[in-house]
């Protein structure tokens, strides 16, 4: 192979040609959104196209979708504009951008398959002097599980708690719509969907009581994003992440569903375990764990044979440890020695057969 295979999509997309060409033309337009002049109002135009893309396609309302740096600005903003007196509970599978975040939390265990535990949240919720501010993620980023937010949304409101969505991992690969979660709030990211890195969105529900009405703001500045997020937009990164929105919904994933399967076949077959493979999952994302060599190993070696795969969340890049997201599944055996792999978009079968073959060795060797 000229050149590594990369399959740590769920790390980021490649970048679309189509979102690089667009960004180009917007790169290509002077003026600043906020400006009154022709120039100004051109920008100001193009976000307001964008913003309404990113909202049809999520089920949210335009007026209610807030651009941001990306998902982890768009969940600390959810949780800082809308916990206010409310105690926050998090899943224990959670991002680190919410689960290192630095409030007092109640951790919300998961099952065996990596899905919230939803009768601990309800007998929770029963019980809870405050109704709190929950935070689950749609789609977990190391297994691909997804959680079952509609039934949560429908405990949390039936107790007068708010639910926040992290679905940073999903958008782009399942059909998402707010209204039909019945989430209060959602964060997503360009990245993810082959957009470009830096940009994200924050989209509340209209019945939100807290989003809706006012969201308390982590940048003051001069009233953009109705006041919600101060700072000059990134034009062509707004507009980066409609185009890959776009793209990634008409996107036929049919072929990434059966190479992920193959991968999975062929893993099991010498032994290795897909942590989460009775759950519901993203089409794209295998976490593979084999006992006989460390994540660490595992990593090295496929590396060295031309592949880029992960050990878990970007974001704790550098780190190769136990993973706390099998060890919250109650799969301690198997924590240090998963390696995640997420094929990307473009992905084909040729090098799905070449990683099969180089998996196959390492394992075996």
């Amino acid at each position: 192979m000229n050149k590594p295979v990369y399959l740590d999509a769920n790390a980021s997309e490649p970048v679309r040609d189509s979102v690089i060409s667009e960004m180009v033309k917007a790169l290509h337009i002077t003026g600043n959104p906020s400006s009154v002049h022709a120039m100004g109002r051109r920008c100001y135009h193009m976000i307001e196209d964008a913003r309404e893309v990113v909202a049809d396609h999520f089920g949210g309302d335009v007026q209610n979708c807030i651009f941001t740096s990306g998902g982890t600005e768009a969940d600390i903003l959810a949780i800082h504009g809308q916990k206010q007196d409310r105690p926050l509970w998090v899943g224990a599978t959670e991002h680190p951008a919410i689960s290192q975040i630095d409030y007092p939390k109640t951790i919300l265990p998961v099952t065996q398959q990596g899905i919230v535990d939803l009768g601990f949240l309800e007998q929770s919720l029963q019980q809870a002097e405050t109704p709190p501010l929950v935070c689950l993620m749609l789609a977990n980023s190391e297994t691909g599980v997804l959680h079952p937010i509609q039934e949560a949304a429908e405990l949390c409101h039936h107790y007068g708690a708010l639910l926040h969505v992290d679905a940073v991992q999903a958008a782009g690969r399942i059909k998402i719509d707010l209204s039909e979660l019945g989430a209060d709030s959602l964060a997503i990211s360009a990245h993810k969907m082959g957009g470009p890195k830096g940009i994200g969105a924050l989209l509340l529900a209209s019945g939100n009581i807290r989003g809706a009405k006012r969201l308390d703001p982590l940048f003051v500045g001069g009233g953009q994003e109705q006041g919600r997020r101060g700072g000059t937009q990134a034009l062509p990164m707004i507009v980066g992440m409609a185009e890959a929105v776009r793209a990634s919904y008409i996107q036929d994933r049919t072929a990434i569903i059966k190479m992920r399967d193959a991968i999975e076949a062929a893993a099991k077959k010498h032994g290795a375990v897909v942590c989460g493979e009775g759950a519901k999952r993203l089409d794209n994302t295998s976490c593979l764990a084999f006992e006989g060599k460390s994540a660490q190993q595992q990593l090295m070696a496929l590396d060295m044979a031309g592949f880029c795969v992960s050990t878990g969340s970007a974001c704790s890049s550098g780190k190769v440890a136990k993973s706390p997201v099998l060890i919250a599944m109650g799969l301690q055996h198997l924590a240090g020695y998963s390696i995640r792999v997420s094929l990307p978009w473009n992905n084909n079968e040729q090098e799905t057969e070449q990683f099969i073959e180089a998996y196959c060795r390492m394992v075996a060797s």
